[in-house]
């Protein structure tokens, strides 16, 4: 290994999304990874767990969103404070796209990845649900606006990462909304 050089991390990141292009996701490990990178396995856990948390680490999306959340004003309905909240995770998206694009098509091709998504996903509802408690909304309706809004997300998110899709995810949170008020008030 030569001298340090600047963001480990990144270059970690790198190296594990191209790795897993090229060899798979199972088919690939950690040493694997550090070596690509120019790094030792040891630095390479000492950023992450494991090789699942180059896909999945850092609390940064939850934070983001519950800090969000906190500016919208009170007067917002549920729905429009859960929406606000994900929009504001646009920014740091936008940054990162090439990186989110091949992470999906990653986790989009392995079952397990799948699986760690929504558990992903299912415990930002919850933190979701917990921040709109307490800002005063009854259990159901926040348990039910977290879970709503996290789907809208993921819709808007999935739609995002086409390669095709050159829309700002704020702008398609904000209509993958609308799509979910047109179905529900076309059934009411």
């Amino acid at each position: 290994m030569g001298r340090w050089e600047p963001n480990a991390r990144g270059r970690l990141e790198q190296a594990a999304l191209a790795l897993f292009a090229e060899r798979g996701f199972e088919q690939t490990t950690a040493a694997e990874i550090a070596r690509r990178a120019g790094l030792t396995e040891r630095t390479f856990f000492r950023h992450f767990a494991d090789k699942r948390e180059v896909l999945f680490g850092g609390g940064t999306l939850r934070e983001l969103i519950l800090s969000a959340l906190a500016e919208v004003p009170a007067s917002a309905t549920p729905l429009e404070t859960a929406a606000a909240a994900l929009e504001a995770t646009g920014p740091m998206f936008q940054e990162r796209r090439e990186f989110a694009r091949q992470r999906q098509a990653i986790i989009v091709a392995n079952p397990e990845l799948r699986e760690r998504e929504l558990i992903k996903l299912a415990n930002l509802a919850d933190a979701l649900a917990e921040a709109l408690r307490g800002r005063g909304v009854p259990d159901t309706t926040a348990n039910l606006t977290a879970e709503v809004a996290i789907t809208v997300f993921r819709v808007a998110f999935e739609r995002w990462v086409d390669e095709s899709n050159e829309r700002d995810l704020p702008e398609l949170i904000r209509e993958s909304l609308g799509e979910l008020k047109a179905v529900t008030s076309a059934g009411a």
